[in-house]
């Protein structure tokens, strides 16, 4: 009961943030695209949070500019164990096949593959375990 909870919560922090963004007069004036929204939840191991939040503050927002990988937002929980523990975020792409070769490049960038090595020097990742779930706006959306 708890993860379909987390995910609604998500889902509606994402609504509200991207309802903020510009909004065009009518979805006539913004026909259908194949943008897609991707949300991913990481889940850090024991006391890694606060140096996964430094990483993408300090490297990995950087690195997704330079990829192509549009930011949308960053969440942390405000209550719960998730708080101690856990990082949602959702990015976007202008089409899957752009998702799929922006986290390749990402993920073959040597500057990516030394912060990641630099963050994790003590052996232990800082990721234990993550979600991906990719979305597309509806026709009724204000983020089309």
């Amino acid at each position: 009961m708890r993860r379909p909870f987390c995910i609604a919560l998500v889902v509606g922090v994402l609504v509200a943030s991207l309802i903020v963004m510009s909004v065009p007069a009518s979805t006539a004036d913004n026909p259908p695209t194949d943008k897609v929204y991707e949300l991913r939840i990481y889940k850090a191991n024991p006391g890694k949070l606060d140096a996964l939040n430094a990483r993408f503050r300090d490297h990995t927002c950087r690195l997704f500019k330079k990829h192509g990988i549009e930011v949308i937002g960053f969440w942390t929980p405000t209550e719960g164990e998730e708080a101690q523990d856990t990082l949602y975020y959702i990015v976007a792409f202008p089409s899957v096949e752009a998702q799929k070769k922006a986290w390749q490049a990402l993920k073959d960038d040597p500057e990516w593959q030394k912060a990641k090595a630099d963050s994790e020097r003590d052996g232990v990742e800082l990721v234990k375990k993550f979600q991906s779930k990719n979305f597309k706006a509806t026709d009724y959306s204000p983020i089309r």
